[in-house]
């Protein structure tokens, strides 16, 4: 964009056509001239797994940071996930949480929800939108599918472009020259070892590594259900499970557990791993319900980040966001919001910037790696407990302490309205830490007794909350 005129001026180039990609386009729609996606996969005519979306047949929720994001960059798109099926839920209200210290109380807060759906509808959903703002833009939308990314183009100075490789039988080689660099090319991105070829250091790394995996299998209720279930790890049983609607009447069951507590994939040990979650309420009802798909494992949940926002960490022309920068354990439902909260920092900086300004790049970094990071302090908040020495980085004094204050509040909030109220302002990607830290959450936090939570699920929900 040009600042003195508000006319579009560059060419960009996004590596990765996935949500993540597609959220950039939308934020470089009406800044820059060109925008040429480069997607390995083919798009599937109808919204299915693909191969390319390895995490795609687990649990995706979509939280309220996000839901605003998305609202600023594509306006309607809520309405148009709901339209196709996505199924919204309200906290506390509509879920039954067993936290560590016992059952969190069920009331109507009105202040936080989620979206659920499949990878797949969300996915199609906001790509057709996407394209057809691209079509009444000032901006030209290419996609490359079938398609990937091989090296960056220019010096350690400044990216100049993109090598790009066909996958069909030819193998043919094409170079894209662009003014800008979007890598949304997720876990799998290649960036490091880029840069090292252009001669330019890659990124320090941050990794908390709590060995999770997960079990994913899809249920037809046999009985209408009017809340999910989330039962989450404890120190004597590090195993959890969540129970949640999506479109078309089916529920995703997700089962988690670290190290040596796995969950397997075949349907006898799916109703075992559960037994062993000693809830009978969700046990009863998985027991009773059609399985309608089978249950697919996932392993690679580590949290990482790579700080490419750190000062000389990356060239002029390149921006790494969303996974590709950083990446949560998948269980806490963070990524699809920090991609659309990513994707509307970079806008915010291209609509006032230009492309071939020096530290542009820069200072969209900066601002899309903001975007992710009280996701980054509460999930790795929540795995240092479970985390291997071997596979973590060390944490210093100052994250010793978060953990140990978390841990309190996350205790309180179960059974306090004004704690509880905080922490889903901070899991619900609503406000920053600090929000933790106010005279009220503090005092009630340290100074209140530690207490049990419910002893049993809230099945009906209450009006107010000691």
């Amino acid at each position: 964009m040009d600042p003195r005129n508000g006319v579009p001026v560059g060419d960009a180039v996004v590596v990765g056509g996935g949500l993540a990609g597609m959220l950039a386009v939308g934020a470089l729609l009406d800044h820059v001239d060109t925008v040429t996606v480069v997607e390995r996969d083919r798009y599937p005519a109808e919204p299915v797994f693909r191969k390319g979306v390895p995490q795609s047949r687990h649990l995706h929720v979509f939280l309220t940071g996000g839901q605003h994001a998305l609202e600023a960059l594509l306006p309607g798109a809520l309405a148009e996930l709901e339209a196709a099926g996505a199924r919204r839920l309200e906290a506390p209200r509509d879920f039954l949480t067993r936290a560590p210290s016992g059952w969190n109380r069920r009331y109507h807060e009105g202040r936080h929800s989620m979206v659920s759906c499949t990878r797949p509808v969300f996915d199609a959903t906001v790509r057709a939108r996407v394209l057809a703002d691209a079509a009444k833009s000032r901006t030209r939308v290419a996609v490359l599918e079938g398609s990937e990314a091989v090296g960056l183009l220019g010096g350690a100075d400044r990216v100049t472009g993109l090598r790009v490789r066909s996958r069909d039988a030819g193998r043919a080689e094409r170079e894209l020259p662009a003014d800008l660099v979007v890598d949304a090319s997720g876990r799998g991105s290649r960036t490091p070892r880029w840069l090292a070829e252009l001669g330019r250091r890659p990124p320090r790394e941050e990794v908390v590594d709590a060995g999770i995996a997960y079990t994913t299998q899809m249920f037809r209720p046999a009985a209408p259900l009017d809340a999910g279930v989330a039962v989450q790890a404890r120190p004597d049983c590090p195993r959890g499970a969540v129970w949640c609607p999506v479109e078309d009447g089916n529920w995703l069951l997700t089962l988690a557990g670290v190290r040596g507590h796995h969950p397997p994939t075949d349907p006898a040990g799916v109703l075992d791993f559960v037994a062993s979650l000693d809830e009978p309420h969700l046990r009863d009802h998985v027991r009773a319900d059609e399985a309608v798909a089978p249950a697919y494992g996932f392993r690679d949940t580590s949290n990482r980040r790579r700080r490419y926002e750190a000062p000389g960490g990356v060239p002029d022309g390149l921006v790494v966001v969303s996974d590709a920068a950083c990446t949560f354990n998948p269980i806490y439902g963070q990524g699809m919001s920090v991609a659309a909260m990513s994707a509307r920092a970079l806008r915010d900086v291209v609509s006032i910037g230009d492309l071939q300004a020096p530290g542009f790049a820069a200072a969209a970094q900066t601002a899309t790696a903001r975007a992710g990071d009280t996701a980054w302090l509460t999930a790795v908040g929540a795995d240092r407990p479970y985390a291997a020495a071997d596979r973590t980085t060390p944490p210093g004094l100052p994250e010793r302490l978060r953990t140990w204050y978390f841990d309190r509040l996350v205790a309180r909030a179960a059974i306090d309205r004004t704690v509880g109220a905080a922490f889903r302002d901070i899991t619900f990607l609503t406000a920053t830490p600090n929000r933790l830290l106010s005279p009220a959450v503090a005092l009630r936090t340290l100074l209140l007794p530690r207490r049990p939570g419910l002893a049993g699920p809230p099945i009906h929900q209450r009006s107010t909350v000691g």
